[in-house]
C-alpha cells in the first residue's frame, strides 16, 4: 500500500512520487492550504494539500485527528524558513495528489501529547495510549533488550526451551493462579510462579545450558513494580559454580546496557555479603549511588540511662543505628518532624537526632533534646564512629532490628534524593551469603529465604537440623540502583540433601512426596551440579526507560487490583462453562 514509510522521506527523494500511510497526527488549515502531519511507526512527514488538486484537497479538508490515511504525492523541498530541524523529515514535504481515507476516527478519549492523563483512562484505551511516542519507544526498548539477551546467550551455546504454563501447584512464596480441569473433575492446574522445577529437570536431562523469556504468574498484592503476570529471563546451567554464573550474567548485563543504552556498567560489579549490606545500609538491595550509610551504635548504648536507646540495645532482637547526613544541620525543625512522620510508616516510634554545630567541644558543640541523656564518652563515640563534621546531622533509630533497618534504609533513600546526594547513573552490585532460612513468627517455623531448592553452603550442612538459623545459602542477587533485578542460586542436586532441607522446613516425607515426588525421583538418576538465575525483565526495561512503573513498559498490563480495564477481565462466565468444569459458585451472603 505504500512505497515509503513516513520517517524515511528525505531530500534524496525530492521530485519523486511516493505513497505513504499512517495516522493524521495534526491537521492545520493555513489560508486555504491544508497541512497534515502524517505519522507511522518511523516518524512524521508533512503533507500539503493545495486547492489546485481539487479531489485531494476536498478529502484533506474532511480529515480529522487520527484518521488513517494513504497519501500519494510528489516530494519537494520545504520553502525557506519553514524547515523543521526537530524532524528527520524536516527539510521536505509531500505535495498531495491523492488522499485516501482508509478509516475514520472518533474524537480520542485523550490527546496523545497530554502528559497528565489519568492512568485508568490510559489503561481502558490502551490501544490509543500505545500510539504515544513515549510508549512506542518503551516497547521498542523492550524488544531491543530481549534481542540483546538472546544474542548474548545464543552466542554462548545456550538453548532456549519453553516450559509448561499448565503445571501443578507448588509452594513458592505467593498464591498460585489455579485453572480448573474439565477432564479431571475437582482437580486443578496452576500457572507457574517460575519455571524453577522444570529448568532443574532440564539440567537432569543433560541440556546443560538453558534459557527462556518466561511468562510467570503470582496472585499477590501488587505494587508499581509487580504484576499478576510478568516476564523474566530465566537461566540455568550445569557444572558451573557461583562465581562462573555471576561472572557470566554480569558480563551479559554489561553487554546489554552498552548495546542498548550506550551505558557502561562497573567491571567488575562490587560484592557485599547479606550481613554487611544490612549492617551498612539496612537493606539487602542498597542503592550505591547514595553515599549515606548506617553506623551501628548498639554496643555504645547498652549501659546508658536513656531507655529509648538502652532497651533495644540490650534486647536480643534489638538494634540502635545512626545515620549521619552531611550538611544535614541546615534541615529545619519542620523538615525533621516530617522525616519523623515518614519513618513511622515503617514501624518506628520516632526519630531522635543530634545536630553537630562544632567538633572538639564535646556536648557543647552539639544540639539535641537527647544530648543531656547521654554521657560524654558515648557522645564522643558517636562522633568518632559516624565521622561527623560541623554542620552534619545524625539521625538515630532504636527498636527491633527489622524496624530500625526498614525505617533508616527508607530514610536514607528519601534523604539521598531530597538532598541531591545521588551520583552516577548506574550502580550494580551482587549480594551474597544469604541465610538459607528465616523464621516465620506467625507460622512458628523456618521458611526458605529464597526457595526450598537452594543449596546450603557445604560447611553449614551439618547445622540444618540443629541450628538452621546459622546456615548460609549459595544464593546471589543482582541489585541495580536499589532494586533487585535478578536472583539465583546453586541448586540442590542430591536427593538426600533435598530431603534434609525439606525436613528443616517442616515438610514431611508424605508432603514432599506429594508435591515434589517427580523432582526427588529425578535427583536419583544422575542429576549434575547445577545453578541458575532469573532476571525481572519488566523491572530492567522500566529502569532503562526511566519509567516510574513497569506498567509503562508492558503492552497490556493489569491494574493494581489485578484487572484489565480494557477487556474488563476478570469477568463472569456462564453456567454451562462452570458445569463443564464441575464448579458451583457459592452465593455471597447479603449484608445484615
Amino acid at each position: 500500500m505504500r512505497s515509503h514509510e513516513c520517517g524515511t522521506v528525505e531530500t534524496s527523494l525530492i521530485d519523486q512520487v511516493v505513497s505513504v500511510c499512517g495516522w493524521a497526527h495534526r491537521r492545520r488549515d493555513h489560508g486555504g492550504v491544508i497541512f497534515i502531519d502524517l505519522r507511522d511507526r518511523t516518524g512524521l512527514v508533512q503533507v500539503v494539500a493545495d486547492p489546485d488538486e481539487k479531489e485531494a484537497f476536498a478529502l484533506a479538508d474532511a480529515v480529522r485527528g487520527e484518521f488513517v490515511l494513504r497519501i500519494t504525492g510528489r516530494v519537494r523541498r520545504r520553502p525557506e524558513g519553514t524547515v523543521n530541524p526537530e524532524l528527520a523529515t524536516g527539510e521536505v514535504e509531500i505535495y498531495a495528489r491523492q488522499v485516501e481515507i482508509l478509516n475514520r476516527a472518533e474524537p480520542l478519549p485523550f490527546q496523545l501529547d497530554e502528559d497528565d492523563v489519568n492512568e485508568a483512562v490510559r489503561l481502558k484505551y490502551r490501544y490509543v495510549d500505545l500510539r504515544r511516542p513515549s510508549m512506542q519507544r518503551n516497547l521498542r526498548l523492550r524488544h531491543d533488550v530481549i534481542r540483546e539477551f538472546r544474542t548474548f546467550l545464543d552466542d554462548r551455546a545456550f538453548t532456549e526451551v519453553e516450559t509448561p504454563v499448565l503445571t501443578r501447584s507448588t509452594p513458592e512464596g505467593a498464591r498460585d493462579y489455579l485453572v480448573p480441569s474439565r477432564t479431571h473433575p475437582g482437580q486443578f492446574f496452576a500457572l507457574p510462579q517460575s519455571p524453577q522445577l522444570f529448568k532443574q529437570l532440564l539440567m537432569v536431562s543433560g541440556l546443560e545450558r538453558y534459557y527462556q523469556i518466561a511468562r510467570c504468574f503470582r496472585d499477590e498484592d501488587l505494587r508499581a513494580d509487580r504484576q499478576p503476570e510478568f516476564t523474566q529471563l530465566d537461566i540455568e546451567t550445569s557444572f558451573m559454580g557461583e562465581k562462573e554464573i555471576t561472572d557470566l550474567t554480569e558480563g551479559m548485563m554489561r553487554a546489554v546496557f552498552e548495546s542498548v543504552l550506550g551505558a557502561r556498567l562497573a567491571d567488575p560489579f562490587p560484592t557485599l555479603s547479606y550481613t554487611e549490606a544490612v549492617e551498612r545500609y539496612g537493606t539487602d538491595r542498597p542503592d550505591l549511588r547514595n553515599p549515606l550509610q548506617l553506623t551501628d551504635v548498639t554496643g555504645l548504648m547498652r549501659e546508658v540511662e536513656f531507655k529509648v536507646f538502652s532497651g533495644p540495645a540490650k534486647a536480643e532482637d534489638g538494634r540502635v543505628a545512626a545515620l549521619c547526613v552531611p550538611e544535614g544541620g541546615k534541615l529545619t525543625r519542620q523538615q525533621i518532624d516530617q522525616y519523623t512522620e515518614f519513618v513511622k510508616q515503617f514501624g518506628a516510634k520516632g526519630l531522635a537526632y543530634i545536630k553537630v554545630n562544632e567538633t572538639g567541644k564535646g556536648r557543647d558543640g552539639l544540639q539535641s533534646p537527647i544530648v543531656k541523656f547521654l554521657p560524654d564518652d558515648v557522645l564522643d563515640g558517636i562522633l568518632e564512629r559516624t565521622d561527623a563534621a560541623p554542620g552534619d546531622l545524625i539521625f538515630f533509630g532504636a527498636d527491633k532490628a527489622g524496624i530500625v533497618n526498614d525505617s533508616l534504609s527508607s530514610l536514607r533513600d528519601e534523604l539521598g534524593h531530597a538532598m541531591g546526594l545521588i551520583t552516577g547513573d548506574w550502580a550494580p552490585l551482587w549480594i551474597v551469603d544469604f541465610p538459607l532460612f528465616e523464621f516465620d513468627v506467625d507460622a512458628g517455623r523456618w521458611i526458605s529465604l529464597h526457595h526450598p531448592f537452594t543449596s546450603p553452603k557445604e560447611e553449614d550442612i551439618e547445622y540444618l537440623e540443629s541450628e538452621p538459623g546459622r546456615v548460609l545459602s549459595r544464593a546471589y542477587d543482582m541489585v541495580l540502583n536499589g532494586t533487585e533485578i535478578g536472583g539465583g542460586s546453586i541448586r540442590i542436586h542430591r536427593r538426600d540433601l533435598q530431603q534434609k532441607v525439606f525436613a528443616a522446613l517442616d515438610i514431611d516425607q508424605q508432603e514432599s512426596r506429594e508435591k515434589f515426588g517427580f523432582l526427588l525421583d529425578a535427583l536419583q538418576y544422575g542429576a549434575p551440579p547445577h545453578g541458575g538465575i532469573a532476571f525481572g525483565l519488566d523491572r530492567i526495561v522500566a529502569m532503562m526507560a526511566g519509567a516510574d512503573s513497569i506498567r509503562d513498559v508492558i503492552a497490556f498490563p493489569k491494574t493494581q487490583k489485578a484487572s484489565c480495564l480494557m477487556t474488563e477481565a476478570p469477568g463472569r462466565v456462564d453456567d454451562m462453562q462452570l458445569r463443564d468444569l464441575h464448579i458451583k459458585l457459592r452465593r455471597r451472603e447479603a449484608p445484615a
